[in-house]
């Protein structure tokens, strides 16, 4: 949340064979605004332990919501797995 360009971000964990779990970053920016992987990656690790750094981003416009407005996490986790999994 403290990246300039960055309005909003959720996090799920995906399923990893080394680790356990690894980190994926769905991240909403401001408008206007823009940030690369890299450049996310960096501001992380320069803030947050090396373990807490996402290792996959996933740049987005919305979030996937119930009709009562709640982020639906599960939904993310299964994206993020078989989008990440292509990679």
């Amino acid at each position: 949340f403290t990246h300039p360009a960055v309005a909003d971000v959720q996090v799920v964990g995906i399923p990893d064979a080394k680790y356990g779990e690894e980190i994926v970053a769905w991240i909403k920016f401001h408008p206007g605004h823009t940030a690369n992987e890299l450049e996310l990656q960096t501001w992380c690790k320069s803030r947050i332990a090396h373990f807490k750094t996402p290792r996959f981003f996933k740049f987005v416009d919305a979030f996937p919501m119930t009709v009562t407005g709640k982020i639906q996490k599960f939904k993310m986790r299964e994206i993020s797995i078989q989008e990440c999994q292509q990679k």
